[in-house]
């Protein structure tokens, strides 16, 4: 395996390996920079790379599309890989090739969020095909284990979920997922080596450690905090723009009986209503 891009010729680093080789048809092999480029170009590329080669790929680059010729047969290799998805979800056991192409796309989406998981992680990683439905999209991710518990671990949010994938040594591996209308709030304990991430239910609070990475885990949860709190604070908020609200009507029944009394003007009144009624939009 050559150890530079098909492409743009830049020396492959550790991360294009670490997430995967995107090979070609022909044997060649893209950088995580370049197959960016070119899936922004054609979705396509990034689920069925190893059907193109890099002539194709240069094409591609040049023109902006894909040879009819070409994406017909593609898609009829789609259609096949579609066909045995159907299949895969009906009897619970995933082909080789969609394993190996939903493992790609999901290495991907993890590189896209920036998460930075360890080296310890990786058993986790290989067990995502089988755990995220076929359209489920990673949002966030962030290196994180039970509290109190020595497994490995990942945190992910989905649109309709967060799921917690752990495995010790030697061990199977553990899934938990916690469903958007389950969770009713987030929140997280500061700590210069091992944050915790809370996740708040009706039930229970589930807690969950990060000791791999301090200002990942602060992002991370600052992606969730603005999804599940986002509800609470609504909630808080509407009393208080009630009393607010009573108060500037209450005030301008004051105004009412000050022109009636002629102590303000027409147009003193005029001005001061308006004033009260901006601070109600």
């Amino acid at each position: 395996m050559s150890n530079t891009c098909a492409l743009c010729n830049a020396e492959l680093t550790s991360i294009d390996t670490l997430l995967g080789e995107n090979k070609l048809s022909d044997g060649g092999n893209l950088c995580n920079k370049c197959l960016d480029k070119v899936s922004n170009i054609h979705q396509e590329l990034l689920y069925n790379l190893n059907a193109f080669s890099i002539n194709d790929i240069k094409n591609i680059v040049q023109t902006g599309k894909i040879e009819s010729e070409t994406l017909q047969t593609k898609q009829k290799a789609e259609v096949v890989k579609i066909e045995s998805l159907v299949q895969f979800t009906e009897s619970n056991d995933m082909p080789h090739d969609l394993y190996k192409r939903r493992l790609k796309e999901i290495k991907y989406q993890l590189e896209q969020v920036g998460a930075n998981l360890s080296m310890f992680t990786k058993g986790e990683i290989k067990e995502l095909p089988r755990i995220l439905a076929i359209d489920e999209v990673i949002l966030a991710a962030t290196d994180a284990q039970f509290l109190k518990t020595v497994d490995a671990g990942i945190l992910l949010v989905t649109p309709k979920r967060i799921v917690s994938v752990s495995k010790a040594m030697f061990s199977p591996v553990k899934v938990n997922e916690y469903p958007n209308e389950t969770i009713t709030e987030v929140s997280f304990v500061s700590s210069s080596i091992s944050p915790v991430i809370k996740l708040h239910t009706k039930d229970r609070v589930i807690e969950f450690e990060c000791f791999y990475d301090r200002l990942d885990a602060e992002r991370f949860y600052g992606f969730i905090n603005k999804i599940y709190n986002q509800k609470k604070i609504q909630q808080q908020t509407a009393p208080a723009k009630e009393e607010a609200s009573g108060l500037i009507f209450e005030q301008l029944e004051k105004l009412g009986k000050l022109r009636e009394n002629g102590i303000l003007t027409e147009e003193e009144f005029a001005e001061q209503k308006k004033k009260l009624l901006d601070q109600l939009s």
